[in-house]
């Protein structure tokens, strides 16, 4: 594999701190970028972080954020949006979202036994085969083992917690304040939109490159 390999975590439209961190990497043309989604929503600039998607990453995976808006425009139904993506749903030109359409689910690395996604996976079920709405949403498991949010489970463990490989799961969605490493996977969102810091990791080499948030965009 020629190259190196880059993951980086949740952008939501922080756009300059998502330049910055480009330029921190000084990209090679054989070097290789996956995003791990919800490049959009809450942040100042959805369009611009696609513009610098469109030309830097070889893969976006598909975030909720982004399936929020896809839904929304399939079904015309408010339920699937929150307050702040109507303001994004209005921005998006066609084709931002001819972008969101063509966004997989996973980006699968066979010779480096990794796979990267937005949320994450189901212990103890095929990964390849959960949907989309297991994947793009998943932060911890229920005493009924299934998947839930934080905040509707506050005492449950994280389902990276559970998760015993291989694969090698690299992921975004859950923001903290750290990077959150396990022995058999890595959660990248550094909460950026909250005023953290975005995250790139190198996976060969095994480097973090992190950009400080310009401001606290949303709480």
């Amino acid at each position: 594999m020629n190259g190196r390999l880059f993951a980086v975590g949740d952008i939501h439209g922080c756009h300059a701190e998502f330049a910055e961190l480009l330029q921190r990497l000084e990209l090679q043309p054989e070097d290789r970028v996956v995003l791990l989604g919800d490049l959009v929503n809450r942040g100042p600039d959805s369009c611009r972080v696609i513009d610098l998607a469109r030309k830097h990453a070889t893969v976006s995976l598909l975030g909720n954020h982004e399936l929020r808006l896809l839904k929304y425009r399939l079904t015309d139904d408010k339920k699937h949006l929150k307050p702040g993506d109507f303001e994004t749903f209005e921005q998006l030109r066609p084709s931002d979202w001819d972008y969101l359409e063509a966004m997989p689910l996973r980006f699968e690395v066979p010779e480096l036994n990794t796979v990267f996604v937005h949320g994450g996976f189901l212990p103890n079920e095929p990964w390849a085969k959960q949907p989309a709405d297991i994947v793009t949403r998943i932060q911890v498991v229920d005493q009924d083992g299934l998947p839930a949010k934080r905040a509707d489970a506050p005492d449950a463990p994280a389902w990276a917690d559970l998760w015993s490989g291989p694969p090698f799961v690299i992921y975004g969605h859950t923001p903290r304040p750290e990077v959150y490493k396990r022995k058999w996977s890595l959660g990248l969102d550094t909460a950026c939109v909250m005023g953290g810091h975005l995250t790139a990791y190198e996976v060969t080499e095994k480097r973090f490159f992190q950009v400080r948030a310009r401001q606290r965009y949303w709480s």
